[in-house]
């Protein structure tokens, strides 16, 4: 009797803390539990403790109903053009009606799986290897919503599905390799050509370019030193002027100072005449003077001289008279201007624009327009020379 009340009490304390566990469920935040009632389905609990009949009622699943990212292994898809490619998915859904989630399917992942694969094999069935290589976006729309369609029954949403990777055949692979190496090397040779014709372009129109620079620098150097020969042959004739002006005065002024010499020392025939027999031997000194002969009417000669150029004094000889001049001085010229040598502003103008010219830098394509040196008179001159 003392053993069985000690085994009785431990009985009921462990039947009260089962009641107690029985009673009392705690479900964790991001957490749903589907509650049955003598096998019915009651109601959802979520995040918090939840009182239950206990021995009456039960949990029946516990269902997460965080978003939930799964990744579906690779399936095999053809495609239009016969074509076998390997593709994975991933699908994000969220529970949203976790009793629809345990009383709608038995497996809501594996639903979605296959729901997937269906879909993708239909929706790449109708599309060529190149299509479903560039249309991913086109798939991942059209697989989204078929899935959001066929599991809104599931108490399920789907909120993005994704083609993790599209794994052609491998000699596809390798055929696609070489055609884009095909491509790659086919673009690499067209810019190689772009480049190299476009370097020849440049090239031809920098040689193009430059020609016509030295053209251009010929013709003006051509033009510069027809006009330096010009002024040169224009100076050096009014030089060769001027010194045979120079020359002529001289000589003119030589003549005059020996007449005038000659008529102040009142030469009479006798000297005349013994200047002339006095130059004789002189005279027959050369080399093809061999015979001098002296005419016999020398003498009348030099007689009838005498009295045409003198006049005969009170003692019967003839003597010169020296015959002043009316006008002593020579009739003067209008020469100052074959000596002044100014500056002409022509010629200064020509030269000025001429180096403006050489020492314009090039832009580009244009070139610099020169202007041509006006005509400049001769009778300009250039240097000055003081009037000796």
């Amino acid at each position: 009797m003392s053993l069985g009340f000690p085994l009785f009490l431990l009985l009921v304390l462990m039947l009260v803390v089962i009641t107690v566990l029985k009673t009392i469920v705690l479900i964790p935040q991001g957490e749903a539990a589907v509650i049955e009632r003598l096998g019915r389905y009651t109601r959802t609990v979520s995040g918090g403790i939840t009182i239950l009949i206990p021995f009456i009622d039960r949990v029946r699943e516990r269902v997460d109903t965080r978003e939930r990212v799964v990744s579906f292994p690779p399936q095999a898809v053809i495609t239009q053009d016969n074509l076998t490619v390997a593709i994975d998915t991933v699908v994000t859904f969220q529970i949203n009606d976790p009793a629809r989630a345990i009383y709608g399917v038995d497996n809501y992942i594996v639903g979605v799986e296959q729901i997937s694969v269906a879909t993708l094999r239909d929706v790449v069935g109708g599309m060529t290897l190149e299509e479903t290589l560039t249309s991913r976006e086109v798939i991942n729309r059209r697989l989204r919503g078929e899935l959001d369609a066929a599991t809104t029954k599931w108490g399920l949403r789907i909120s993005r599905v994704e083609l993790k990777a599209i794994d052609p055949p491998p000699s596809i692979q390798q055929s696609m390799e070489m055609q884009m190496k095909a491509d790659r090397e086919k673009r690499a040779m067209i810019l190689t050509a772009e480049g190299r014709r476009e370097s020849d372009i440049r090239t031809a129109e920098g040689q193009k370019q430059a020609r016509i620079l030295a053209a251009e620098g010929e013709k003006h150097a051509a033009i510069l030193r027809a006009e330096a020969e010009r002024q040169a042959d224009i100076l050096r004739a009014e030089g060769a002027r001027a010194a045979k002006y120079l020359e002529a005065q001289g000589e003119a002024r030589a003549i005059e100072r020996v007449n005038s010499a000659i008529r102040k020392s009142e030469i009479t025939p006798e000297l005349l005449a013994y200047q002339y027999l006095e130059k004789l031997p002189k005279m027959a000194e050369g080399q093809a003077s061999t015979m001098w002969m002296i005419p016999s009417q020398f003498g009348d000669s030099l007689e009838e001289f005498a009295r045409a150029l003198a006049k005969k004094g009170d003692d019967g000889v003839f003597r010169y008279e020296p015959v002043k001049p009316a006008v002593d001085e020579t009739e003067e010229e209008e020469t100052e201007d074959w000596f002044t040598a100014t500056a002409n502003p022509e010629i200064e103008a020509a030269v000025a624009a001429a180096n403006a010219v050489a020492q314009t830098p090039l832009d580009g394509d244009s070139l610099p327009e020169v202007k041509q040196p006006e005509q400049i008179s001769p009778q300009q001159p250039m240097t000055e020379i003081p009037p000796q």
